[in-house]
């Protein structure tokens, strides 16, 4: 019935509409999040959870009992001891390195500087078989720094561990202090504070989230390290993740892995609480600008100094690795970039140039699908929300989106066999498989790569495209794509350069047949023989070759002041 004149329509109470506007809100966070949710349940959470029943509840019955007694065994300890202290040290040393080259490549200029940050960039993304063979060679009996005696140490995975996270700190922690204001530092030194007041007062306050998040980040990357810790620490040295390959792969022992990779994922899970909650979404009102950056000065010099030791100790692996392919028997030679081309000893199905085509084959498909899922999990945690139940969904979203960064993925390797292996999910011999576990690992960097991006992007300018007339594709067309394509490409980049040197999953699920270049590059080391080292080390210095290039590209697109990479 229609309301009479002089009548006041009824509008719902308060608390009804609020109500409505928090579902309403919650539905449109949700639904465009139902496809990621998908894939991540099915080829994400659906392995992992198999894996952990398979071990579990081995027959069929809970044994939580028997889990315990594996985490009291004299072994279990020692790896879960080695695993904490290793990822300790090696953290606060990549943190102590980190922090002057961070300031020296991201507050200072001076020529080639994106040279630099690129090429400091690149052990990160490099293959953790790769990273860890640069380091074997370096420190040999037969390397440059053999006479310091380190092969087969623990000193030596320290070294690798280093070399791989550093660039972490120098990225998120430059990125930082790139976008800080120089006004309130400038306001200090006015006022009479010396340069180490102004620091301790004004500019780690400001800096301090950062490098707790890169420091959190770092610990869990040493924590989940592999290929690092498989190539140097031989039988004598194991982490947790090293050790799940080992129970796995050669003793069968599920029960055992399962435990350790319970332990595992509530580490990981806490690191990325504490993580989450220093990592703000940006308020999209706040306008960032990046800091003009200065000439170097005198003071600088501690800095400076700090950061080409930095440069040396990336530069050092890498040019042994490369001296180290080009010598055989004492003499220069090519021969083990011309094996490359050949079987390997006849150990490898394929030739090495085949399972490099493989790799960038599988990479590409891998980029399309991390790319994809990315962008659509980047546009649903930065939708702007009001109510507070949709803004907790979609911290949820955040959070379940960033599980596959430190979830082992030897768990999810493994995992792989084990539930997808039956109708209609018997995917084992489907060639998708091993480019979608290498998107499921590569999909947090994508993420983490766009959200700054989209979450900067005013809404004022999107209402402004609206009232000149623009429609839904015209507004995403000049407004949304024109700030995003740039880390869209670098995100492409980075999905790309770790889909290459994925090597965790990768080895239980990749056929023999279509083998990649890390998984070729184990094989080799794995058997004794000059001719398979040398080909090994030739190998991967193609492999981090094209790395490089890529990282080059990526560095030339990257945003001043978004985002950690």
């Amino acid at each position: 019935m229609s309301a009479g004149p002089g009548t006041v329509a009824r509008r719902p109470p308060v608390g009804r509409r609020s109500a409505g506007i928090a579902v309403a809100e919650v539905a449109r966070v949700l639904l465009p999040a139902l496809v990621p949710v998908a894939v991540v349940g099915v080829f994400f959470v659906l392995p992992v959870a198999a894996m952990l029943q398979r071990g579990v509840w081995p027959d069929g019955s809970f044994e939580p009992g028997a889990v315990l007694d594996v985490l009291q065994r004299p072994r279990t300890r020692r790896v879960l001891w080695f695993t904490v202290w290793s990822s300790t040290a090696a953290t606060t040393i990549a943190v102590g390195l980190g922090l002057p080259a961070a300031y020296v490549l991201h507050r200072l200029r001076f020529p080639g500087r994106g040279v630099i940050r690129a090429a400091l960039l690149v052990p990160f993304v490099l293959p953790t078989v790769v990273v860890g063979l640069a380091v074997r060679e370096l420190i040999s009996t037969s390397g440059p720094l053999g006479f310091l005696g380190l092969d087969g140490s623990a000193a030596a995975i320290l070294i690798g561990l280093v070399f791989f996270n550093v660039s972490v700190v120098i990225r998120t922690v430059g990125v930082a202090w790139e976008g800080l204001d120089r006004r309130p530092a400038e306001a200090a030194a006015a006022l009479g504070a010396s340069p180490v007041q102004v620091l301790r007062t004004v500019t780690w306050p400001a800096l301090r989230p950062a490098v707790v998040s890169a420091a959190s980040v770092v610990f869990l990357f040493c924590a989940t390290a592999f290929g690092v810790v498989l190539v140097l620490g031989g039988v004598r040295y194991s982490s947790v993740e090293t050790e799940i390959y080992l129970l796995t792969a050669d003793l069968f022992d599920l029960q055992a892995a399962a435990a350790l990779s319970i332990v595992q994922m509530l580490a990981v899970i806490a690191l990325l609480v504490v993580v989450g909650r220093l990592r703000r979404v940006p308020d999209p009102t706040v306008r960032r600008s990046v800091a003009a950056a200065a000439r170097p000065q005198r003071r600088d010099a501690p800095a400076i100094a700090a950061t080409l030791l930095v440069l040396g100790a990336v530069a050092l692996p890498i040019l042994a690795l490369v001296l180290g392919s080009l010598r055989r028997d004492g003499r220069w030679t090519l021969a083990h970039y011309e094996a490359l081309s050949g079987r390997g000893d006849d150990l490898l199905a394929v030739p090495v140039t085949e399972a490099l085509a493989n790799s960038l084959r599988i990479a590409v498909d891998a980029t399309w699908m991390s790319l994809s899922l990315g962008l659509v999990v980047a546009v649903v945690v930065t939708r702007r929300v009001r109510s507070r139940t949709a803004g907790r969904v979609r911290a949820v979203l955040d959070g379940f989106f960033m599980l596959p960064l430190g979830v082992s993925a030897v768990t999810l390797g493994f995992g792989f066999l084990i539930a997808l292996d039956e109708p209609p999910l018997d995917l084992r011999s489907s060639p998708l498989l091993v480019p979608i576990a290498q998107a499921l690992v590569a999909l947090p960097l994508v993420v983490r790569t766009l959200v700054p991006v989209l979450a900067g992007i005013d809404d004022r300018q999107r209402q402004a495209a609206a009232s000149l007339g623009a429609g839904p594709w015209r507004r995403l067309a000049t407004v949304d794509l024109a700030v995003v394509w740039r880390p869209l490409l670098a995100a492409a980049g980075f999905a790309f350069a770790v889909s290459l040197g994925e090597f965790g999953a990768t080895s239980f699920i990749a056929r023999p047949t279509e083998p990649t270049m890390p998984v070729v590059i184990y094989r080799l080391l794995g058997h004794p023989g000059a001719l398979n080292y040398g080909t090994a080390m030739a190998a991967a210095v193609v492999l981090a070759g094209v790395t490089a290039l890529v990282i080059l590209a990526v560095e030339r697109l990257r945003v001043p002041g978004v985002g950690a990479w």
